[in-house]
């Protein structure tokens, strides 16, 4: 089937929002080029459980095809039309499953040596996009906090060396209270500034007491679901045959049920969850890299205007068939090694909110949580300094944001 063959009947099979939205696009659905089409479809279907910013980037793409004339609709897919396609691409349901079909459509691509010029036609859409649809401003600017070296008593690591030429270094922050000042800070601004998933508190270990106005997911939480993952890739690992990609495939057909997320009472959120745990490498195995991850969708995804993430350490490095084993035996943990992925992954936090519009209003602190030592970068603070002042935590989120 082609595009242009598109009958609302056709999306019966897809959740109510999204088969509503692709009803009332369904006119210009049927003008666009099937090397296209799927992968703005793979969007649609997952409307329903779609964050508020992702609906609406969405919902402003669409519009703005919609807008276009013939004639401008033509010039925007001229190169992506020339793509040729096999007719076993046809021949695919990519309309109920068009996640599949881009990922046979990858395949094709390299197989036929068109990957250049289709990587170059998505390109310039994307870039013309971007010029058609300016970035929506945040209603205030978007604070970044992440909190570091849970379990470390002394260490010599030279923490946060990539974020020190950004901002100022402190090193005599009095620790008292200080992740109790930093989630009720969130919480405030939860509070001041209430949204669907505007203000996130992520832990890569056990959730501490913390207010409901914030949306919160933690890797202890989730044990339930990453042991019968885990289980899942045991499984596929000794089933004859079944490689890499298989098993990704595999992964990415798992509904929230498969992992029993579906008791979560916010389906938005245990889709997210899934996607966390099926989608990331390592998520279900190391809590760092879970934080980082988990830190890196909810900026690109939800765009938050609070991302509190705290690391907990992590196993130990050992074999790879005994960190997947499900076993109620402990690993051991090594909380010098996490320190160093949580310094890392906390620069990577203050990337990814750098993304964003807004970022140069935008506010981060990293603290190594029970220490004196952090790290503040805002638009008021300046860039490569070290301060001895004393100052507790909500001192220095008043010199901060």
């Amino acid at each position: 089937m082609l595009p242009s063959q598109l009958k609302p009947e056709h999306f019966n099979g897809y959740p109510p929002l999204a088969r509503k939205l692709a009803v009332e696009k369904l006119p210009v659905l049927q003008t666009l080029p099937l090397s296209f089409l799927p992968s703005l479809l793979r969007e649609v279907i997952e409307y329903d459980y779609k964050f508020p910013a992702e609906r609406l980037a969405l919902e402003r793409e669409l519009a703005n095809l919609a807008s276009l004339s013939t004639e401008q609709r033509g010039e925007w897919f001229s190169e992506l039309a020339q793509i040729k396609l096999a007719a076993a691409l046809e021949r695919f349901d990519w309309v109920n499953q068009p996640a599949q079909f881009v990922e046979q459509l990858s395949s094709h691509l390299w197989t036929t040596h068109q990957q250049d010029a289709f990587r170059k036609a998505a390109t310039d859409y994307f870039d013309r996009l971007a010029r058609a649809i300016p970035a929506v401003q945040p209603e205030i600017p978007r604070v970044g906090i992440a909190i570091v070296g849970q379990g470390v008593s002394t260490s010599e690591y030279p923490l946060f060396r990539k974020l020190r030429p950004h901002g100022a270094f402190y090193t005599k922050v009095d620790p008292k209270n200080g992740l109790e000042v930093l989630l009720a800070f969130a919480a405030q601004r939860a509070k001041a500034h209430p949204a669907p998933y505007a203000h996130w508190y992520i832990d890569g270990g056990r959730n501490v007491p913390h207010d409901a106005a914030l949306t919160s997911v933690s890797y202890a939480a989730l044990e339930p679901a990453r042991n019968l993952l885990l289980a899942k890739v045991q499984k596929h690992s000794a089933s004859p045959g079944m490689g890499p990609e298989n098993l990704r495939t595999a992964m990415a057909a798992l509904q929230p049920s498969d992992l029993q997320l579906d008791k979560i009472a916010d389906p938005v959120l245990s889709r997210f969850e899934l996607k966390v745990l099926t989608e990331g490498s390592g998520t279900q195995i190391f809590s760092t890299t879970f934080a980082q991850w988990a830190a890196r969708e909810a900026l690109r995804r939800a765009q938050p205007l609070t991302l509190v993430v705290r690391f907990a350490p992590r196993q130990r490095q050992r074999p790879m068939n005994e960190m997947l084993a499900v076993t109620k035996e402990s690993l051991g943990d090594d909380p010098a090694g996490s320190l160093v992925d949580a310094d890392m992954g906390a620069y990577y936090n203050w990337l990814n909110q750098q993304r964003l519009s807004g970022a140069a209003q935008s506010s981060f602190i990293a603290w190594f949580e029970d220490h004196q030592t952090a790290i503040a970068i805002g638009p008021a603070v300046p860039r490569g300094t070290v301060s001895t002042s004393v100052a507790d935590m909500r001192k220095l989120i008043e010199w901060t944001v």
